[in-house]
C-alpha cells in the first residue's frame, strides 16, 4: 500500500508521538475495505505507540478512525486517504497523539472553550486541493474539543451518500447533519463560525489599535509582498486581509513561478504567510475592506465587521474573484452542479454530461481535465475563435467526448429545484436558441477585480479596476494600490508581488516626503 520511501518518511513523523493512539476499523467484504486494512496495518507496524482493531461500528463501511484507548476515536476517514489528503491522515495521527498543533494559541483556547455538540462530515475529493485544509481544521477541532467528531467522506467512493445528499461540489461541509459550509475554509474561519460574539469581539479589538504607517488591505502575493518590504523599512505595518494568501490558494498547479520548477496555491500560499510573520507585521485575518474614507493625516479603512482602522498611507491589493455569467439559475444552482474550479468538483461528475463556458487557457484547460473524467464535455465560447494557446486547442479537439461551439452566448441554466438539468445558449450567427441537457456547469470566463468598496473613493477603469501610475499612486494621495485590482496588465502571480513592491516603496516614499513624520522603530 506504502512505498518504502514514504513508509520511511511517515516512521520518522511517527517519531513524535507522545502518547498511545488506537485505530478503529470498520470493514467489509469490498476491495475497498482490504485496502484500508492493508493500510492501518501498515501503519501501525512504524510505531510501538500504534494499536489497531477491527471491530468498529461506524456508520459508513468501509472506514477507519483514529483516538486515544479508551476514548471515543473523533476522527474518523470513510475513505482512503491518499493523494491530497494523505496529509491529514499524517496530521490526524500526530495531533491524536498528542504532537502540538501549528496553530495560534489563542484558536485553541477559542476551540476547548466552544460549547454544544458538533458533528462534521466532510465530502471531499481526492483530487480536490482545498479539501485537505477543511479536513484538517475539522480533525484538530475533533481532537481538541471532545464534543466534537469529524469524518472525511471520499464522495467516489461513497456515490449513494452523494446522491443521497444531492452534493455537487467539494469540499461540502454537514454539521450535525444540516449544511454548514462549502468551499475552502480556515481554521479561523470555521471557529468564527462557530462561536458566537467572536467577531464582535475581534472588530473590538482591531479598532483599538494603533494608526499604521502603512496598512496593506489583502493578503495575496501583491498585500504579501508590499508588508515584507514595508516592514523591511522598519515602519509600523499591518495587514487586513479577507483571506490570506488570495486567490492563490484556489489555484493548482503553478509552473511559471522563477526559480521554482513547480508548486501549488496553498504550498505557495503558506510560504507567503511565514515569510511576512518573520517579520513584525499585525496581520488581521478574516476581516473585509468595506469602505475607505481618505483623510488629511490619517485614512481610515472600515471593515464589514464594524471596526475601524487608521493608516498614513494604504496599499490595496484585494486582487480578484471569478467572473459569474449573471444569467437566471447561475447562482440558484452553483453548487448544485454550477462550479467555477474543476479539479476540486470534477470526480463528482464522472460519466455525466457538462459544460465548460470559456474559450481561453483555463476553459480550455478545464476542459481537457474534465473529458478524462465526465462522460462528455461541451465547451462554449462567446467570439468566433477560442482564445486559449494553440498547443491546448490541439489537444482539445484530439479528444472523442468533447464538443466545441463558437458564437454561443449562455442565456440560462435550468434546474429542477435541486440540481443542474440543463442550458440554454443563444448562437449569436444564427440568432437560434438551443438547449443542451446536461448535469454541470463550469465557469470559465476570467476574473473580477474586488474594488466594489472603493467606488466613488478611487478613479477606477471602466473594467472597475484601480487606475494606478507606475509607482502604484491612486487617485488619492498616500493610497496605492497593486496586483489584480489594478490596471497592471497580465494578471500574474510574479508580476502582482512586483507591483506589490513598488507600491510598498510608493509608500514609504510617500511618507518620507509628506508633513507626516514617519515612526521607524527602535
Amino acid at each position: 500500500m506504502l512505498d518504502t520511501a514514504i513508509k520511511q518518511q511517515l516512521q520518522a513523523y511517527l517519531g513524535r508521538l507522545q502518547q498511545p493512539i488506537e485505530i478503529v476499523a470498520t470493514l467489509d467484504a469490498s476491495d475497498k475495505a482490504q485496502e484500508i486494512g492493508e493500510l492501518v496495518k501498515e501503519i501501525a507496524e512504524l510505531s510501538d505507540k500504534i494499536s489497531v482493531r477491527a471491530d468498529g461500528n461506524a456508520r459508513l463501511k468501509p472506514s477507519f478512525a483514529i483516538g486515544r484507548p479508551g476514548e471515543l476515536a473523533r476522527v474518523e476517514f470513510a475513505g482512503i486517504p491518499m493523494g491530497h489528503e494523505f496529509t491529514s491522515l499524517v496530521l490526524a495521527l500526530l495531533q491524536t497523539g498528542g504532537h502540538p498543533p501549528k496553530v495560534e494559541p489563542e484558536v485553541i483556547d477559542q476551540i476547548k472553550a466552544l460549547d454544544g455538540e458538533y458533528k462534521f462530515e466532510t465530502f471531499i475529493s481526492l483530487s480536490c486541493h482545498n479539501c485537505p485544509d477543511v479536513v484538517q481544521a475539522l480533525n484538530l477541532i475533533a481532537v481538541l474539543n471532545p464534543r466534537a467528531t469529524s469524518v472525511m467522506i471520499d464522495g467516489a467512493m461513497f456515490q449513494d451518500e452523494v446522491n443521497k445528499r444531492q452534493i455537487m461540489a467539494v469540499p461540502t461541509v454537514f454539521l450535525n447533519g444540516e449544511p454548514f459550509g462549502q468551499g475552502r475554509m480556515t481554521i479561523e474561519e470555521i471557529v468564527a463560525k462557530l462561536d458566537v460574539g467572536a467577531e464582535k469581539r475581534d472588530a473590538e479589538k482591531i479598532s483599538a489599535k494603533a494608526p499604521f504607517d502603512v496598512l496593506i488591505v489583502g493578503g495575496g502575493p501583491a498585500g504579501a509582498a508590499a508588508a515584507i518590504y514595508a516592514a523591511r523599512k522598519g515602519i509600523r505595518t499591518g495587514v487586513l486581509a479577507e483571506r490570506f494568501g488570495g486567490q492563490v490558494l484556489d489555484t493548482m498547479a503553478i509552473e511559471n513561478f522563477i526559480s521554482v520548477k513547480e508548486t501549488d496555491g496553498p504550498k505557495l500560499a503558506a510560504g507567503l504567510e511565514q515569510h511576512v510573520r518573520e517579520y513584525e507585521v499585525d496581520i488581521m485575518n478574516l476581516q473585509r475592506a468595506d469602505a475607505l474614507v481618505p483623510g488629511d493625516d490619517y485614512h481610515e479603512v472600515r471593515t464589514a465587521s464594524g471596526a475601524v482602522l487608521k493608516a498614513k498611507s494604504v496599499i490595496v491589493a484585494t486582487g480578484a474573484r471569478w467572473r459569474e455569467m449573471n444569467v437566471p439559475g447561475e447562482r440558484e444552482y452553483r453548487g448544485k452542479g454550477v462550479a467555477y474550479c474543476p479539479h476540486c468538483d470534477g470526480p463528482l461528475f464522472k460519466g455525466k454530461r457538462v459544460a465548460v463556458i470559456g474559450g481561453g487557457n483555463s476553459g480550455v484547460e478545464a476542459a481537457i481535465d474534465l473529458a478524462g473524467i465526465v462522460g462528455h464535455v461541451t465547451l462554449l465560447e462567446f467570439a468566433n475563435e477560442l482564445r486559449a494557446d494553440a498547443v491546448l486547442q490541439k489537444k482539445l479537439y484530439s479528444l472523442p467526448n468533447v464538443t466545441v461551439i463558437k458564437e454561443a452566448q449562455t442565456s440560462e441554466v435550468h434546474g429542477d429545484g435541486a440540481k443542474v438539468v440543463g442550458l440554454s445558449y443563444k448562437d449569436r450567427a444564427s440568432g437560434e436558441m438551443h438547449r443542451i441537457e446536461l448535469e454541470g456547469v463550469f465557469v470559465q470566463i476570467g476574473l473580477l477585480p474586488n474594488t466594489d468598496w472603493l467606488k466613488g473613493t478611487v478613479s477606477l477603469s471602466k473594467h472597475g479596476e484601480i487606475e494606478i501610475d507606475a509607482r502604484g499612486q491612486t487617485s488619492v494621495p498616500g493610497v496605492f494600490a497593486a496586483g489584480d485590482a489594478t490596471t497592471v496588465p497580465y494578471k500574474q502571480i510574479i508580476i502582482a508581488m512586483g507591483a506589490g513592491a513598488t507600491a510598498s516603496l510608493g509608500a514609504f516614499d510617500h511618507l518620507i516626503r509628506s508633513s507626516v513624520p514617519v515612526e521607524v522603530a527602535a
